[in-house]
């Protein structure tokens, strides 16, 4: 069973022990921050990133065979929950979830991370046309029925960053590595390290997670289990070589899922219990957590964080009730 799915599996048994009372008290419970409430076709939503050009949220399904929707957030002050809509929804990609993914504007396109959520048996990068959806590649990264070019091994693509040159760096949240595609969608390496896989196997349950690229030419990645934070310089081809643990004061990212950037110096980690605000002001070689935020609906799960005009939504996993409402929710640090 795949890392996330287990993470959900776990989660659905914890919440079925919680007393009905306090999880109905939980749902009933009002963020002290803005809130923007939708309705939706699943239960589960991996990703949510703001569409500054479109003027939407974009997110990711993570059930019913994967997708991408969009939410168009209301002119008024009106608290009405909002709809979701479809916009792709590809059939040769069912039975697999729709992951992190980023938003390449220069290109005018969306790089997807696409995995097998219960086998781990499928990890693949989609790039689609922001304007028509159209699909521009899609590049097969591990899959247990392909061709024997293509690695079969275990894997779970999860997040994807894109640098100034259209380049991809895709996280597998199960064998702790990242493949890196050129911009045309063809798989340039893989990028692993010891470092990657910290000793004792509960660090390694969910491995590497949410990605971001630094205008200066490196990534920063999260490592969900053992909270490490790493920064990967791709600007040397030895990149193996440069892979550094950033030192970390104030706090755990334990548990951290996706990254967001708020400044060059300022990056959000989003996660559960709470989500942190971390900055640096030495290029990334050490950092601080210096904010926490946590928006009380801990049954749902934070998964992802996104920048609205400067506010910083966050975005939680799982959907409740017959109409299946989802929630961001405004991040203060």
């Amino acid at each position: 069973m795949s890392p996330s799915c287990c993470s959900v599996a776990l989660f659905f048994l914890l919440v079925s022990a919680i007393p009905l009372a306090y999880l109905i008290s939980l749902e009933r419970a009002v963020p002290s921050t803005h809130v923007i409430s939708y309705h939706s076709s699943g239960f589960l939503r991996e990703c949510a990133k703001w569409d500054d050009v479109g003027r939407r949220f974009l997110v990711s399904y993570m059930d019913g065979g994967g997708g991408i929707g969009q939410l168009v957030p209301c002119t008024s002050d009106s608290d009405d929950a909002l709809g979701e809509l479809t916009l792709v929804k590809d059939a040769d990609l069912a039975g697999n979830s729709s992951n992190g993914f980023v938003i390449d504007r220069h290109r005018n396109r969306l790089l997807l991370a696409v995995g097998d959520l219960l086998g781990n048996r499928f990890s693949a990068l989609v790039a689609y046309d922001l304007s028509t959806w159209r699909r521009i590649f899609l590049t097969v990264l591990s899959s247990s029925s392909s061709h024997h070019s293509i690695s079969k091994e275990i894997s779970y693509a999860h997040d994807v960053a894109v640098d100034t040159q259209g380049n991809a760096y895709v996280t597998d949240a199960k064998g702790g590595k990242i493949w890196l595609l050129d911009v045309n969608g063809k798989l340039v390496s893989i990028i692993r390290s010891p470092l990657f896989i910290p000793p004792a196997w509960f660090n390694n349950f969910v491995s590497l997670n949410g990605i971001v690229y630094h205008p200066d030419a490196f990534l920063l990645v999260i490592h969900t289990f053992s909270g490490f934070l790493f920064k990967i310089d791709v600007t040397n081809a030895d990149i193996t070589t440069k892979v550094t643990v950033v030192d970390v004061s104030g706090g755990s990212l334990r548990f951290g899922d996706g990254l967001e950037f708020l400044s060059p110096t300022k990056i959000v980690v989003a996660g559960s219990p709470s989500s942190k605000l971390v900055e640096s002001s030495d290029g990334w070689r050490t950092a601080s957590v210096t904010g926490w935020f946590s928006s009380g609906m801990v049954h749902r799960l934070v998964s992802s964080a996104t920048v609205k005009e400067g506010r910083v939504y966050l975005n939680h996993i799982v959907g409740f009730g017959s109409k299946k409402r989802h929630i961001l929710v405004e991040a203060v640090f």
